[in-house]
Parts: structure tokens; sequence; C-alpha cells
């Protein structure tokens, strides 16, 4: 299997739907309260859209109120990483896929206090979503 690091930006143009590439490839954002799983709260598993990789599980996620889902903490493991960003005269932890370096969202200390204090900020073109057997 190819690493997804190595795919060609055209191979994910034809892989993505154009907002997921915007979101995944370009670091974009979706409009807030337009995404499928703001207010998707199924038991189960959020995954990266672009290379599957677990990111999220459904007992992390709350409803924040920013319009784009929230999540107090990753998955256990190594699926995202998380970078300092500086884009848009903004100081910021982005949050991407540790398996292909997709663009996930950002993570901001105005979470849950009692569930650690972080609000991982991620769009939902980012994921897909495997319900829970």
């Amino acid at each position: 299997m190819t690493d997804p690091k190595d795919i060609s930006e055209t191979e994910w143009r034809e892989k993505l739907t154009p907002e997921q590439y915007h979101v995944l490839r370009e670091a974009g954002t979706e409009r807030a309260f337009t995404g499928e799983y703001d207010k998707h709260f199924d038991e189960g598993e959020y995954t990266c859209a672009g290379c599957g990789t677990v990111l999220f599980e459904s007992d992390a996620k709350y409803n924040s109120g920013c319009g784009w889902p929230a999540f107090t903490k990753p998955t256990d493991g190594d699926g995202v990483d998380e970078h300092r960003d500086t884009s848009h005269g903004m100081i910021r932890t982005e949050v991407t896929c540790s398996k292909c370096a997709g663009h996930l969202g950002h993570v901001f200390p105005d979470g849950p206090p009692e569930a650690g204090g972080l609000r991982y900020c991620i769009n939902s073109a980012s994921l897909d979503f495997k319900p829970k057997d």
C-alpha cells in the first residue's frame, strides 16, 4: 500500500470531494454549522477522510456550540499531530492526521474543564464516521 504522504496532489484531487480537498490538503475550513458531523452524536469512531486513520471516539465528542464537531481529546495512540499555526494573523495549534498529514482543524484551551480543558475543533469534511458494532 502507498504511504499516504507519498500520494500526489492529482491523486488526492481524484480521491477527495472538492470540499474535502480544500480542508485536508489546503488547510481550509468549512463554514460553521454546515458540516455533517456538527450535531452528530452516534456511538462509534471518527476517522480521517483522507486515509482512514482513527482520530476520535464518540465518547470524547460534545456540543461546544462553535459550529464544528468538537472533541475533548483524540483517540489513544498517535492518530493526530499538533503544530504551531501563525496563519491569518493568529497564533493557534493546528491538528493534522499523523498518517497523511491532512489538515483537520485546531485545538483550543477552552474546552470542558472536567475533561481536561481542551476543545479539538475539527472540520466535518476531514472526517468519516464508523458506527459502533
